[in-house]
């Protein structure tokens, strides 16, 4: 019997008809990934009615489903700052050379 991976979506031929998988690393890569989405979905379902505030000062109200505690605004600028001390770091190293 043919089938297709869930995973890879390669053809691959078993004698059972329940496999689902061509593979038992695609088994445990599909079973990682599954485990992960569970994660995310208990630590928002932990959320649920707490008060959540930003961590970037700005004290904006944030959703549940925010993993990283930022609101949009603060997320933003922070990824603006990382990347402009990258840039400073990376002109002083070159400098110095």
């Amino acid at each position: 019997m043919i089938k297709y991976c869930q995973w890879c979506d390669e053809s691959f031929n078993t004698p059972t008809k329940n496999q689902i998988y061509c593979s038992s690393e695609c088994r445990s890569e599909a079973t990682k990934q599954k485990i992960q989405q569970r994660y995310k979905i208990t630590k928002a379902q932990e959320r649920i009615g707490k008060d959540r505030r930003c961590s970037g000062g700005c004290n904006t109200s944030i959703s549940i489903y925010n993993d990283n505690g930022f609101c949009d605004s603060c997320s933003i600028n922070n990824k603006k700052l990382d990347r402009t001390i990258r840039e400073i770091k990376d002109f002083f190293d070159y400098e110095q050379k």
